[in-house]
């Protein structure tokens, strides 16, 4: 039969809490002792389509601040903010709108030349 895995929580309350899940672990001195199980973390999340950006630790934000710079974002225009596909759109929609301006641009001449000669 198995021996009695009963532990007491370092912790200071009792509740079976989010925070304050264990798991029973053996110690190599043969006693059962409470490990503490630290949340999952979500990440950060593109600013347009809420995707979890790829490339970027999931931390939590005292982990954050002390990571290195390059743990934190993604070498490319909105690195750590937005994801590729997002950024892949804003890149094509401002050419498409500047297309937009010079084809704006050229039908006006074209209609003030119609006008001054006739």
């Amino acid at each position: 039969m198995a021996g009695d895995h009963r532990v007491t929580l370092h912790k200071r309350h009792a509740f079976r809490t989010n925070t304050n899940r264990v798991k029973t672990i053996r110690t190599p001195g043969g006693r059962h002792t409470a490990q503490y199980i630290a949340k999952a973390r979500k990440g950060p999340r593109c600013g347009d389509c809420k995707i979890s950006l790829p490339g970027i630790k999931h931390m939590n934000s005292s982990e954050f601040k002390n990571a290195k710079t390059r743990e934190k974002t993604v070498s490319r225009a909105y690195g750590g903010s937005r994801c590729h596909t997002c950024v892949r759109n804003r890149i094509v929609r401002a050419f498409l709108i500047e297309e937009q301006k010079i084809g704006k641009k050229v039908l006006a001449e074209k209609l003030k030349k119609t006008t001054k000669t006739a």
